[in-house]
């Protein structure tokens, strides 16, 4: 049976406003150099133009061939040809960021937002880009667009009023949101991307337009960062992660299905999460440093993306998992607080989706594909609360009915669409 059209979703074609927005404003204010990094195609070039308009500032883009040969044969003109400039796709030539750092340090009164570059890689996992940019720069991540995006709100969810509140307080936050029941199959379906979200109507166009981003992605942007002597071996391995959404990442496994030596495995994997496509999730541990040596679990930045990748029509369980997390990251990345967002899992078996720490304060979030959420399905928060008394009060059990309650002590179950 076919899924049911989404009412909730707007048929404007205009630019959406974006949760960022409110970061990029005060990173701007900050140093002289503010980085937009993201995958290909989040809306980063849209985002710049919008906030640092042309009108303030020239805008070039390392994508126009004779714009990227200046910025390989004399940077430092480039770099220069406006007291205030924008510099897209910065990743293609990361000689220019010497040339750029010459040009903040060499002015007399460093300028706010001088220059505005924008990014489809980690520049921070760059070594080049991330030296030469030290304490020049404030970074700003844009991932593909929430569910609140979508709708045009502009934001995120309702995460900083659930955190800034006791837990007894979160079934009248919860229940007050207005935000309209959304379809999450066929939200995972469109993914976030704001092309085939926002601008494609059918799924054959985004058929269409996925197999060529991820053409773009291969041959492109991955030749920009190193040099992979396999693309078939590489995208086979991309398969086999988005067949494994919400899974452990074993490295030994993963290199025997798509047969390939685990260091090669590991080398494009840490390629993936660099370009923004992989999501690898740490485990949560009260000692900070134990939490690099656990197992990370994968997910992916686009769940349309990752349905086309895997060959698979019909988004399950880790897909609304994917889009709760998809959420927490473009809020953790637009807000000034420090916070991680983590999953738990113990020797015993006892797992947690997503952990939220923030200023000292843990939130443990259960998602489940029901509409009938069970008092059973509260057990592993509750276990996580006994285990954190004193930094945990209460839980979330995200489902898809459409019932806001209490299903244990201090566990609220709520619809997804009524938080994210």
């Amino acid at each position: 049976m076919a899924e049911p059209a989404d009412p909730a979703l707007p048929p404007a074609r205009e630019v959406l406003p974006r949760a960022a927005e409110r970061y990029f404003d005060t990173a701007a204010d900050v140093s002289p150099v503010l980085v937009v990094m993201g995958a290909r195609q989040t809306g980063k070039s849209t985002l710049v133009r919008t906030l640092a308009p042309d009108r303030d500032r020239p805008y070039f883009s390392l994508d126009d061939f004779e714009i990227r040969s200046q910025a390989q044969s004399d940077p430092d003109s480039l770099a220069r040809r406006a007291p205030r400039i924008t510099l897209d796709e910065v990743q293609r030539a990361p000689d220019l960021l010497l040339a750029i750092k010459r040009a903040v340090d060499e002015a007399p009164i460093r300028t706010p937002g001088q220059f505005v570059l924008t990014g489809s890689a980690n520049l921070l996992t760059m070594r080049k880009v991330s030296e030469s940019l030290a304490g020049r720069a404030t970074y700003v991540s844009l991932w593909p667009l929430t569910h609140r995006e979508q709708l045009g709100l502009g934001a995120t969810g309702i995460w900083d009023a659930l955190l800034a509140a006791p837990s007894p307080e979160w079934f009248d936050i919860v229940r007050d949101d207005p935000t309209p029941a959304t379809n999450w199959r066929e939200l995972a379906r469109r993914g976030g991307l704001p092309t085939p979200a926002h601008w494609l109507d059918s799924t054959e166009q985004r058929t269409v337009w996925w197999r060529s981003y991820v053409q773009t992605y291969l041959e492109r942007d991955l030749r920009d960062l190193t040099a992979v002597g396999n693309l078939t071996d590489f995208r086979r391995l991309m398969r086999a992660v988005c067949l494994r959404l919400g899974s452990l990442v074993n490295q030994t496994e993963l290199g025997r299905d798509v047969g390939m030596a685990q260091p090669q495995v590991h080398r494009y994997l840490d390629l993936l999460e660099t370009s923004f496509q992989l999501v690898r999730l740490p485990a949560y541990a009260v000692n900070r440093t134990k939490r690099l040596l656990k197992t990370p679990k994968a997910y992916w930045s686009d769940t349309g993306l990752a349905l086309f990748l895997a060959g698979e029509s019909r988004p399950g369980g880790a897909h609304l998992e994917n889009i709760i997390l998809g959420d927490l990251m473009a809020w953790r990345d637009a807000s000034a607080a420090q916070a991680e967002v983590m999953y738990w899992r113990t020797t015993a078996g006892h797992e947690v989706d997503f952990v939220v720490e923030s200023e000292g304060r843990l939130l443990p979030i259960e998602v489940k594909a029901t509409k009938r959420p069970s008092h059973k399905l509260a057990a592993n928060i509750a276990t996580f609360m006994e285990e954190y008394p004193d930094k945990c009060d209460g839980g979330l059990l995200l489902h898809c009915g459409t019932e806001t309650q209490w299903i244990a002590r201090n566990v609220l179950a709520a619809p997804w669409w009524k938080v994210v």
